[in-house]
């Protein structure tokens, strides 16, 4: 087990979900709830879920696809994303 990587992907993963729309969609549940731990014990289930099928999902990818490619295509389709974003589209 690499422990680098776990603190990298924490850091990451904390900073890209600080203030998105899924941690709004919590406040917003918890606010109308009664129960609490309720709403935290079913978005630590959902997240989990969406994590493990993520990373099910980029393993059969590295297996697939040349992980060089992959980081390209990434690469180039964040760029387009930025374009876009920046030209307001």
């Amino acid at each position: 087990m690499d422990f680098s990587q776990i603190v990298r992907v924490f850091v990451l993963i904390f900073f890209a979900e600080l203030g998105d729309k899924t941690q709004l969609a919590i406040l917003s549940s918890t606010a109308g709830s009664k129960s609490p731990v309720s709403v935290f014990i079913g978005a630590v289930l959902a997240l989990s879920l969406t994590s493990l099928l993520g990373v099910l999902f980029g393993g059969t990818l590295n297996k697939l696809v040349n992980p060089r490619y992959f980081q390209l295509g990434a690469g180039v389709l964040f760029l387009i994303m930025g374009v876009l974003f920046i030209a307001g589209k």
